[in-house]
């Protein structure tokens, strides 16, 4: 088994069978499934290694910037405002694994 803290979570990665599953702690003290039967065969590095990418694209650390809606412009009387041309969302990264607030000894 290996355990690591991603977002001030705590995840861990068993093996079962040949396979990985990937659980964390709830705040309540229980866990939860966020992958299982994952990584079939690999090695207990390489799968942990796996694992880290896995959570950080399903729980990101970041804040999502999403753009004005150009399929539907802003009118006034005649006039219609559309806003920059961003047809998709944005999410802005950091390089840090947790969004708490540094903690002060």
């Amino acid at each position: 088994m290996h355990s690591f803290s991603y977002n001030d979570m705590q995840f861990s990665v068993e093996k079962r069978d040949d396979r990985w599953d990937i659980s964390y702690q709830l705040p309540n003290g229980s866990s939860a499934l966020a992958g299982a039967g994952l990584f079939a065969g690999l090695q207990e590095s390489e799968a942990a290694a796996r694992a880290l990418a896995l959570i950080k694209t399903i729980f990101p650390v970041g804040i999502r910037s999403v753009g004005p809606d150009v399929t539907h412009p802003n009118t006034i009387g005649d006039l219609k405002i559309v806003g920059p041309d961003v047809t998709h969302p944005n999410f802005i990264y950091w390089n840090k694994d947790s969004v708490s607030c540094p903690k002060v000894l």
